[in-house]
């Protein structure tokens, strides 16, 4: 059996205005200036604790903390009242890899498990993914922890599995546990740093990384 790994925030939906707009309520809240959009959604794919570390270095550990409790509220909010949406063509990708019965599909995502299980429920994607891997037990990205346990979860072997994802974060972290990384250029990161972090191939759309996964799974 071979493993298809799938990031969530800029991969499977496009979360940027949710993300943009509850890091700049938590960063009111905590009374700092909020942050440009391309700035926000460098971090996109880290832990939060991690990611607010890096948004607001100078700020003390209780800001910061304070910062982390006000993202996820208004985010939890925003998610309540309009999920954000699948990318083009994802709906048809998962249903295809689904119905192979030699790939086993799997997420390995910065959100919380909490987060996770909405937008699982609000596309309708139960009973699609093996191993759900999120921030809540896990190191940050790029360490390979999420990786290693859904390795050890569906008894895939690490050159037979491929993590697709928007980040850099995750083609290091693919890197890092011996497994391919499959770039997505709809993302939140330049397809330069992609490159730069290690990706196997960089496709530009759903049905191109359909065909990139069954040409790497024959």
């Amino acid at each position: 059996m071979r493993l298809v790994v799938f990031d969530v925030d800029g991969t499977l939906v496009d979360s940027q205005h949710h993300i943009h707009h509850a890091m700049g309520f938590a960063f009111e809240q905590a009374g700092l200036t909020p942050l440009p959009k391309a700035q926000v959604l460098t971090i996109v794919g880290l832990s939060l604790p991690v990611a607010i570390a890096q948004l607001a270095p100078e700020a003390d550990l209780p800001t910061q903390a304070r910062i982390v409790e006000g993202y996820k509220d208004s985010f939890m909010k925003a998610r309540l009242n309009q999920a954000a949406p699948l990318y083009p063509g994802a709906l048809d990708c998962l249903d295809r890899l689904a119905g192979r019965d030699d790939l086993l599909l799997a997420i390995a995502t910065g959100k919380s498990r909490r987060g996770l299980d909405a937008m699982i429920a609000a596309h309708r994607l139960e009973g699609r993914f093996l191993s759900l891997q999120t921030a809540d037990g896990h190191p940050s990205k790029p360490h390979p922890s999420m990786l290693w346990s859904a390795l050890a979860e569906t008894g895939a072997e690490a050159g037979r599995a491929v993590m697709i994802g928007d980040t850099s974060f995750d083609m290091q972290m693919a890197r890092a546990a011996g497994v391919a990384g499959f770039g997505v250029a709809w993302g939140y990161h330049p397809v330069a740093a992609l490159s730069e972090a290690g990706a196997a191939r960089i496709v530009p759309d759903f049905a191109a990384l359909t065909e990139a996964i069954e040409e790497w799974a024959a």
